[in-house]
């Protein structure tokens, strides 16, 4: 449960970086910690993939095919079920409530919108898989200091109670590794199902990287059902 830990704390951190400071970052400064987060998700993502393909150039050559055809499936998957269109919506309500003067210093506005960002962003979902699968996941550190930073500035239009969205957060993000400790038993007994999940979870996490580093806008919710598809394919076809 580290990663959950650390994902509260930078949102507490975060709010309470603003009640001290009252001021937004500069510009410059939110620009360097972009970079600097991006750099680092890159690296999580693709050494998280490089780590879980192995074997002779045959079996390489399998694995990255299942990977490759779970994340088209999961993405046809995602389409129907329209899990960006859904993420989509809950970042147009958060710019709309924002906006609003009737909202202002509202603790439950506060809430509401930085706990249904948090816990919808698709980097909650990735990190917990991997917390589940293979132990702390490096990505939480990232995702920490994103939210930290938003929490500044949800608390600086919406009031404090943004701040205490780490709460739902923290009970979120537990509860999504406890259910994947509960699957790695049933997994085990092939570590190439477990491997194609940390392979998939970590082109996803490369891919939250471009949207970082505004290099390309990747449609990730849409994707993450191809988390569940992998294994099934390694089951089905190894």
């Amino acid at each position: 449960m580290t990663g959950a830990i650390i994902n509260a704390a930078g949102i507490v951190l975060g709010g309470t970086a603003w009640v001290l400071i009252k001021k937004p970052i500069a510009a410059q400064r939110q620009q360097v910690f972009k970079v600097g987060l991006g750099v680092l998700t890159i690296w999580c993502g693709l050494k998280l993939t490089w780590n879980s393909i192995n074997g002779s150039a045959g079996q390489v050559s399998k694995q990255l095919g299942i990977v490759l055809l779970a994340m088209f499936l999961g993405k046809v998957a995602g389409k129907l079920m329209r899990l960006q269109k859904c993420s989509n919506a809950l970042g147009q309500y958060a710019t709309r409530t924002m906006a609003s003067d009737g909202h202002k210093n509202r603790f439950d506005d506060g809430f509401v919108v930085a706990t249904a960002l948090f816990c919808a962003g698709p980097l909650a979902i990735l990190g917990s898989v991997q917390e589940g699968l293979t132990g702390p996941a490096p990505v939480f550190w990232v995702k920490a200091v994103m939210d930290g930073l938003a929490t500044m500035s949800f608390c600086a239009a919406l009031g404090w109670g943004a701040m205490f969205s780490a709460l739902p957060v923290l009970a979120f993000e537990r509860a999504l590794i406890r259910c994947v400790w509960l699957l790695e038993p049933v997994l085990r007994h092939n570590s190439q199902m477990i491997d194609s999940i940390n392979a998939v979870n970590g082109l996803l996490v490369f891919c939250v990287a471009m949207i970082i580093l505004n290099l390309k806008r990747i449609e990730v919710a849409d994707y993450l059902p191809s988390l569940a598809i992998a294994p099934l394919l390694v089951k089905w076809l190894l």
